[in-house]
């Protein structure tokens, strides 16, 4: 069956109503402009937020044009996009894939991994499951992914956001930062299988501006590079790249609840903000400082209220 895509403007009221109904199934998401994203009934629920300050939302998933409807009930049938689901794997050979989580958090940090698989070793994800993280539990990318790594190499390179926050300030941006990160880990691999030629990246911006962002002289460029969207659903490296990267994402949180006696929020929503001034308050504005990405529109929020 085809999957159905539908998405329209809601207002201010209309974000709180329903991240409300949907909140017992948020999950991480790593978009940044995503304020709150959720899994129901096997439809996936994204609220977005421009630059504007204008919010939409999506629905995506079989029969998703009737979860809709709860929410606009003039959506009309013309509206609907369908799409097709992709069509699997696409490349079987010896390769490299890279992908990242935490762009989309405002405590937890940005964390890009990169993965070599053997076309031999391809069976081996397939019997653990390994697809696109977003679709499996934490509880099970918890159990899977450490037999993996005893069987695949990986490169995992974490960015804290006290160093995120000190780059930015020196006039790097997001994406800069991720190309740069990506690009090393992707170095790291090579020197150990250099032989490989396949290598992809899950594309987060354009290829040529991809490359303008590696601007140091010292720091060898990976070429020869395939930028795919939603990459792990077409090669199986990319794909386990993104459950380790969401796997030590998991861990970076465990650490933070462990050390401050709590449980932090994934994403940059609304819950984010109250969670935030509560820790201010407990913690104090200079810890607080260390632990966020500044550059957030979040940020400017939690220090005006407090």
């Amino acid at each position: 069956m085809n999957k159905e895509t539908i998405s329209f403007a809601i207002t201010n009221e209309q974000v709180a109503e329903i991240i409300a109904f949907y909140d017992r199934y948020q999950r991480i998401n790593n978009g940044e402009y995503i304020v709150f994203q959720a899994d129901y009934n096997q439809i996936l629920i994204t609220i977005y937020k421009n630059n504007k300050g204008k919010h939409k939302i999506t629905f995506v998933g079989i029969d998703a044009l009737l979860e809709a409807k709860k929410w606009n009930n003039d959506i009309e049938i013309n509206k609907v996009k369908v799409v097709k689901e992709p069509i699997g794997w696409q490349c079987f050979s010896n390769q490299i894939g890279s992908d990242e989580v935490g762009v989309g958090d405002f405590f937890l940090p940005l964390i890009v991994v990169a993965a070599f698989v053997r076309g031999r070793d391809i069976p081996i994800l397939e019997k653990f499951g390994v697809k696109d993280s977003k679709r499996l539990t934490d509880e099970r990318i918890r159990e899977i992914v450490p037999p993996l790594l005893k069987v695949f190499k990986v490169s995992k390179l974490t960015i804290s956001n006290e160093k995120y926050n000190e780059v930015i300030a020196k006039g790097e941006n997001l994406n800069s930062v991720k190309a740069k990160m990506h690009n090393r880990a992707l170095l790291n691999l090579l020197k150990q299988f250099p032989d490989t030629k396949n290598i992809f990246v899950d594309q987060f911006v354009g290829e040529s501006k991809y490359f303008s962002y590696l601007n140091d002289p010292n720091e060898p460029h990976v070429l020869n590079i395939v930028f795919k969207t939603k990459g792990e659903s077409y090669y199986p490296c990319v794909a386990l790249a993104s459950v380790v990267a969401r796997y030590a994402f998991l861990l970076e949180k465990d650490k933070l609840d462990k050390k401050y006696k709590t449980s932090f929020p994934f994403g940059a929503g609304s819950l984010v903000d109250k969670f935030a001034l509560k820790f201010i308050k407990k913690h104090g504005k200079e810890e607080f400082d260390k632990l966020c990405k500044q550059n957030f529109a979040n940020y400017k929020r939690i220090i005006s209220n407090d």
